[in-house]
């Protein structure tokens, strides 16, 4: 049965979440803002000193591990908005490129040595955390059309290259993760992570756990501070149904709202760069330094924002915006289990970066500023 053929069999509500997908994929791409004007010179083309070739060499070997038919199903052009076709829910709505699931057991390993050549070694073992706790809601669920460890997509965007712009993608249930590589540069936003459950107590995968890390760092900085600064950083009580930037909101408007890192004391403001930490650093040694010092500079127009409650127990929403990074943390409800609240056991987080370089977007466009590529003999 084709995909469009499947999404008409869809329930009403998941029939207007595809329609309204495709009419923001429609929109063209702006990215994320603060309702103002953008920034000018926030990405500048630069040499970072940092060698992508371990990722490139990754792309190549897993596109060479392809036959024909499925590289015709894994490859796009380097412009597609394949991009922006990702989406956390039902593995059949918008999917494209090759599942891991249909792979031969070589091609899967080529697919993961991508994923871990592009992450942290720590990035990498929650990727794979996710993948392994999808599995534990397939045991629980009995639905093999919606979980499994390997219902995740990978799609090449452009031709792995050492001097030109190239991407990859990895698509599914609680794990996306996009790379723009353009010589020496990274861009690995958006990257959605989630998880229900976030831990696994019986099984293969027993003693698995993730987003501890995350939900701690948040909790502790928010109760390092005074009720006075709380009142600045709360800025609701309920929390969101969804994480605002998670698919399609590429051109998402958001203001900056909260606490101000400015109005934070030297202790809080290492508490706040330990949360942004937690999520650079999900990215390759070297490329994450290279973030973690975007970020820095732009420290000063950092805002910590909450929503929810600070108990032990609490469940709560939180976001660190920049002009260069935004991080989001939600606790969700049930969806894949039956509660209507919020629990710890259902987890969201969504990196991006606003100002219109997800997906390495605004590199490209500078890129293709400085290089005419409608000429045969172009060089870079």
């Amino acid at each position: 049965m084709s995909a469009r053929a499947r999404q008409q069999e869809l329930p009403p509500q998941l029939q207007k979440y595809v329609e309204t997908g495709e009419a923001l994929i429609a929109e063209p791409f702006r990215g994320i803002t603060g309702g103002g004007a953008v920034p000018p010179g926030l990405f500048p083309l630069r040499k970072t000193g940092v060698s992508t070739r371990q990722i490139t060499d990754a792309a190549r070997h897993f596109v060479d591990s392809l036959s024909e038919p499925q590289r015709e199903r894994a490859l796009f052009p380097l412009e597609s908005d394949v991009w922006r076709r990702w989406s956390n829910i039902h593995p059949f709505l918008m999917r494209h490129g090759i599942s891991l699931d249909e792979m031969s057991t070589g091609q899967r390993e080529r697919a993961l040595a991508l994923l871990r050549e592009s992450l942290s070694t720590q990035g990498f073992k929650t990727a794979r955390d996710v993948m392994r706790l999808n599995e534990l809601v397939l045991a629980i669920t009995g639905s093999r059309a919606e979980y499994g460890e390997w219902l995740y997509w990978v799609s090449i965007m452009g031709i792995p290259s050492f001097d030109g712009p190239w991407g990859w993608q990895i698509d599914g249930h609680h794990l996306i993760v996009n790379c723009f590589v353009l010589g020496d540069q990274v861009v690995m936003t958006p990257m959605f992570m989630g998880s229900e459950p976030v831990s696994a107590s019986e099984g293969p995968y027993a003693g698995t756990r993730v987003f501890q890390t995350e939900e701690r760092q948040g909790l502790s900085l928010m109760r390092s501070l005074t009720p006075e600064q709380r009142q600045r950083a709360i800025i609701g009580t309920e929390l969101p149904g969804e994480v605002f930037t998670a698919a399609f909101r590429d051109n998402f408007e958001m203001k900056f709202q909260g606490i101000a890192s400015g109005d934070l004391t030297t202790m809080q403001q290492r508490m706040l760069l330990d949360v942004i930490d937690t999520y650079v650093t999900r990215i390759r040694p070297g490329h994450s330094e290279v973030r973690r010092n975007e970020v820095k500079r732009h420290l000063g127009q950092t805002f910590f924002a909450w929503m929810g409650s600070t108990d032990d127990d609490s469940v709560f929403y939180y976001r660190v915006h920049s002009p260069v990074i935004l991080i989001e943390f939600d606790h969700q409800r049930g969806i894949a289990f039956d509660n209507d609240a919020p629990s710890r056991q259902h987890i969201h987080t969504v990196v991006r970066t606003p100002n219109g370089n997800d997906y390495g977007r605004d590199l490209l466009r500078q890129h293709h500023e400085r290089f005419d590529h409608t000429k045969a003999d172009h060089t870079h």
